[in-house]
């Protein structure tokens, strides 16, 4: 013989359908515009980043970070998407659907409007230490997940300093670029360095790979920083050798941008 219910509960029971509806109507609809008359299509979809940037804070806690990404601060108000502490721990502060301010002026290859087109990676880090291993874990953690379920080629993870060499150098010459690259993250050289031909231009190979020349010496330094860890604003013959190989692997494999 199958239960009856309680009586007591009855007239809950027999609300529930009505709580549902009147959830229904209060949730949020997709802005609209009060002039027009609202004729929906199917035919559309989210924001797609095709960039990741990583910065280091330059502040002094994850607390000092997550109040000064979420107010305003000295600069005007910024923000990113996520934030990784050095105990690895893993904070998001904008849906990856939506344009957060982390990256300002600057451009990539032919990507002129940074915030539209990433998502942008704080790491709690002041600058002048090591980076944390299990922060870099979290990182190749979170990098797995962002490139699988965004669709961003794994080829297109870059520093601040990278865009904005004139104003930027985060995430700065201790950044583990040569890890990301074990595990399948950024560019980075491969094979042997062989010499380049004669008349190769390493200039046009840095802004094939996507760096900016407004500021060639600016460049340099972020270029020596991404992939050398050292200072410096000329290329020497070992950065022509590391230009020659990132070219020929972008010539063989597709565009930077």
């Amino acid at each position: 013989m199958r239960p009856t219910l309680p009586i007591a509960r009855l007239p809950r029971i027999a609300a529930l359908p009505l709580l549902l509806f009147l959830l229904a109507a209060c949730a949020p609809l997709p802005p609209r515009n009060p002039l027009a008359t609202w004729v929906p299509s199917p035919n559309h979809d989210i924001r797609r980043p095709v960039l990741i940037v990583l910065h280091f804070t330059d502040q002094h806690s994850v607390q000092e970070s997550l109040d000064t990404l979420r107010t305003q601060n000295s600069g005007g108000p910024v923000s990113a998407h996520y934030l990784i502490g050095a105990n690895g721990h893993i904070y998001q502060l904008v849906s990856d659907q939506l344009r957060a301010w982390h990256g300002g002026g600057g451009h990539w290859g032919t990507i002129t409007d940074i915030n539209s087109a990433s998502i942008g990676i704080e790491l709690d880090n002041d600058g002048t230490t090591p980076f944390a291993q299990p922060q870099i874990d979290s990182l190749l953690r979170l990098l797995t997940d962002l490139t699988d379920r965004l669709h961003i080629p794994r080829t297109q993870i870059i520093g601040h300093q990278d865009f904005a060499p004139t104003r930027k150098n985060d995430p700065g010459p201790l950044f583990p670029w040569q890890q990301l690259a074990a595990a399948g993250f950024g560019r980075w050289p491969q094979g042997t360095l062989a010499e380049p031909p004669e008349g190769f231009d390493p200039w046009m190979a840095l802004a094939t790979v996507g760096y900016p020349l407004d500021d060639r010496a600016a460049t340099v330094r972020a270029f020596h920083n991404h992939y050398r860890g050292i200072g410096g604003d000329e290329l020497d013959p070992q950065d022509v050798r590391i230009l020659y190989n990132l070219a020929q692997q972008i010539e063989s494999g597709g565009s930077a941008d």
